[in-house]
């Protein structure tokens, strides 16, 4: 099972679209490490920086419809390759969310108020998260303080990720 903890990564923009993620140009590299490094070169977003900005993150919040735009799993792919495996938003681009769920990797949705209050207390600020997938929760701290939001996933969505992905998933059970 891959690691859902760590540094976060604010990205105060709904509708980041896969070429946002990684742009098509890349599209033709044979690996996901190369990927990975033009993860969001071509996001426009204020005050973000993809060369300082992404380094040692490991979880992604973000607005609303993250993942639109063409369907390919280049974009969970590149995020992988950045250590990058949990995507939490008010909402996802179905096959992209998929996708993440196939890779093995997470796309929680929480409520509009829930990501409000996350970038309102914390955006511009050091804060990890731990993941509990038994009691569903995300641990948000940001210093000494700390704030648990809960999340929802299907059976089959929770077998996916502690599987590790579509393809461990069926050759462990098929």
């Amino acid at each position: 099972m891959k690691n859902f903890s760590g540094q976060v990564l604010f990205l105060d923009r709904g509708d980041i679209n896969t070429d946002e993620i990684i742009p098509a140009k890349y599209l033709t590299e044979i690996t996901r490490e190369a990927l990975g490094l033009h993860l969001l070169e071509d996001l426009s977003l204020e005050g973000f920086d993809p060369s300082r900005d992404i380094e040692g993150k490991k979880v992604v919040v973000t607005r609303e419809n993250f993942g639109c735009g063409s369907s390919r799993e280049h974009a969970p792919w590149a995020l992988e390759a950045r250590g990058i495996n949990i995507v939490i938003a008010t909402s996802f681009a179905r096959i992209f969310r998929q996708n993440m769920f196939n890779c093995g990797m997470l796309a929680v949705e929480i409520s509009d108020a829930e990501c409000e209050d996350l970038f309102r207390r914390f955006k511009g600020k050091e804060v990890s998260v731990a993941t509990d997938l038994d009691s569903m929760k995300f641990v948000f701290t940001p210093g000494s303080k700390t704030l648990e939001i809960p999340f929802k996933l299907s059976n089959f969505e929770k077998d996916l990720i502690k599987a590790g992905g579509w393809v461990e998933y069926a050759d462990a059970k098929y």
